[in-house]
């Protein structure tokens, strides 16, 4: 029987059930219910019957609103994601994979804002503060006046803020952190819900930005119960393959900027140096462009991005062909592979397919379809594409290149970095600095590769 006052939250989805199961009702997770028992958080009121409730104040949509203030960090492409700064009183949530630099970012991000005079702090449950102040001086950053502190107990944290004044608060990990009014250990549902409600209360009370660092699971998915990504003002990723020195920092949730923007860094032996401009990046300018290479003008938020598909359709070794995509959707790939193969005649279904996104960096928009198609075709019919030519369209399964968004500033980024023709939707216009190509088939793109037909 259980004991009085206790639950059992599920470690997966954070559901909380009042008795133990073998498998969680809501996410359908085996053995994931521990039991945790509830406590009223200190200085939490009682509930009373005479409670006086207090009157809404309504406010029309006509009322002029100030923009939030921001904190300008520093570090352009940390500001760029968070919508121009960090806004005083948010809470940012960050996660990334072990490893991938989350720690180095943020050490950076407090640096460089301390430098510019905004009142820094960091909080780490993870590594002794010698450890971090070792880190700051590898990254030059000796000099800057960031208070340095090695603690778990929320309790402390809460204390020690609350006497001292911030602009901005970096706390790494929420998962090493606990709470004594719950008797769950450190990284459990209870304790990273209860960490985050109260970083969150004590940031709007207080007007300090806290940036909270997140572990993530073998998915990808930030650990601990969702709601935490509901109760913070922006979510951001920190991606990076390894083997490549490449970052990019992305936003998924942003309630004070633009969602889907990306920060590009570069990993070095003194931190991570911001790309200005990552389509010369993850471009390759050296020599003639080889059979199965396509460069898809993309867009990142609100930045153009170009960047190179490569394809490889290879005679199969076995019985059953292989299909293998790297920075891409493999449904995506599927897809494309299928209205190929329905559409335009290319034989592939036995044939062993590669497919991979130059640089390590992730593509999600539909208007990548006609790129990766067009690399896969160059590759299957041994034809180069013209080295300076850029492709961009979405593929309905009908073999239909559709239209897509800002196709001016794609081919504006394009004619910047030196390119003078483009592939795509027939309803494009190059404004005479591209000589464009427009197809309102797939069909008609794969026979240009083919014929090598583009003047």
């Amino acid at each position: 029987m259980a004991r009085d006052g206790a639950v059992y939250a599920c470690q997966s989805c954070g559901s909380v059930q009042t008795k133990w199961a073998g498998q969680c009702p809501a996410c359908g997770a085996w053995n994931t219910l521990v039991e945790e028992l509830q406590a009223r958080l200190p200085g939490a009121m009682a509930p009373s019957k005479a409670t006086k409730v207090r009157g809404l104040a309504f406010e029309g949509l006509q009322d002029e609103t100030p923009a939030p203030p921001r904190i300008a960090t520093g570090v352009d492409e940390f500001d760029r994601v968070c919508g121009g700064g960090v806004v005083p009183g948010s809470a940012i949530l960050l996660g990334g994979d072990p490893g991938v630099g989350k720690s180095t970012l943020l050490l950076q991000v407090a640096g460089q804002a301390a430098l510019r005079g905004a009142r820094c702090a960091y909080i780490s449950g993870e590594e002794a503060v010698e450890q971090v102040r070792s880190r700051a001086q590898r990254m030059g950053l000796a000099a800057a006046p960031v208070k340095l502190a090695a603690e778990t107990s929320l309790r402390a944290i809460s204390d020690g803020l609350k006497r001292e004044q911030f602009d901005l608060v970096i706390i790494d990990s929420i998962q090493t952190l606990w709470s004594d009014a719950h008797e769950a250990g450190p990284g459990s549902v209870t304790q990273v819900r209860a960490a985050a409600g109260e970083l969150v209360r004590l940031a709007k009370s207080r007007g300090v930005a806290i940036v909270l660092v997140g572990h993530v699971t073998k998915e990808g998915t930030i650990a601990g119960p969702r709601v935490i990504e509901h109760m913070v003002d922006a979510v951001l990723s920190f991606e990076g393959e390894r083997g490549y020195p490449f970052r990019i920092l992305r936003g998924a949730k942003n309630r004070f900027g633009a969602t889907d923007e990306i920060g590009v860094f570069e990993m070095g032996d003194a931190g991570l140096a911001e790309v200005r401009n990552p389509s010369a990046l993850f471009l390759n300018t050296s020599g003639e462009r080889a059979a199965g290479a396509a460069v898809f003008a993309g867009i990142e938020g609100s930045r153009p991005v170009l960047v190179e598909f490569q394809a490889l359709v290879a005679p199969s070794a076995y019985g059953t062909p292989r299909r293998a995509v790297v920075g891409w959707d493999s449904g995506r790939l599927a897809m494309v592979l299928a209205v190929l193969e329905a559409r335009c005649g290319l034989s592939l279904g036995d044939r062993d397919v590669y497919l991979n996104v130059a640089g390590g960096l992730r593509i999600t928009e539909p208007a990548a379809d006609l790129a990766a198609a067009a690399a896969l075709a160059s590759s299957a019919l041994d034809q180069a594409l013209p080295q300076d030519c850029v492709v961009f369209g979405e593929i309905s399964l009908s073999g239909e290149v559709r239209s897509v968004s800002r196709m001016e500033s794609r081919l504006k980024e394009a004619a910047k970095l030196g390119f003078r023709r483009a592939l795509g939707p027939a309803e494009m216009d190059g404004g005479g600095a591209l000589a464009v190509t427009g197809a309102t088939r797939l069909g008609d793109a794969v026979r240009r590769i083919g014929e090598a037909a583009w003047d």
